[in-house]
């Protein structure tokens, strides 16, 4: 049977993008994380989903608080996505990176290229994680133009080789 570690290395070679994906704890203060787990799964109605860890420090956060936010970083946030990422808790991971409060109260990240708010309508146990669907009830794309995805391939953090559009 394939390894935990071993399956990581296999899905590694999937390039994605990555996000900070936020929510409000019970006691309404920020929480969030790092995720490549992110996928939109309807265009209509407008559904997207996330997988969390259940070891996640923000885990008990996303099942409190009922929405989320998923924040697409840019090719230079990648800091942001290291805090993010680390075993800093709470509303300390939140300190440095600039945000706001966006239509359903959630935090926003400072120069996120697109931001998309939802509702949880559906929580779905799937081995180690939890599978959140969210409605989404707002999104927007603020990134400047001209700035690129960050992107995470074979376990490090990446950016795009070719400049400009490709259309």
């Amino acid at each position: 049977m394939l390894g935990p570690d071993d399956f990581r290395r296999v899905l590694g070679h999937f390039a994605s993008g990555v996000t900070v994906v936020t929510t409000l704890d019970v006691d309404g203060r920020p929480a969030g994380l790092t995720a490549s787990a992110v996928s939109s799964v309807s265009l209509d109605p407008p559904l997207v989903l996330v997988c969390v860890a259940h070891t996640s420090q923000s885990y008990p956060a996303f099942h409190a608080h009922g929405r989320f936010a998923i924040n697409v970083l840019a090719s230079e946030h990648e800091h942001v996505a290291r805090r993010f990422a680390s075993t800093v808790s709470g509303p300390e991971k939140f300190e440095g990176t600039g945000y706001r409060q966006g239509v359903l109260g959630l935090p926003i990240l400072k120069d996120a290229l697109a931001e998309i708010e939802c509702t949880i309508v559906h929580a779905y146990p799937a081995g180690d994680h939890t599978i959140f669907v969210g409605q989404v009830e707002a999104a927007d794309c603020r990134g400047e133009a001209g700035l690129e995805p960050l992107l995470y391939y074979r376990g490090r953090f990446n950016r795009l080789n070719s400049p400009g559009d490709n259309r």
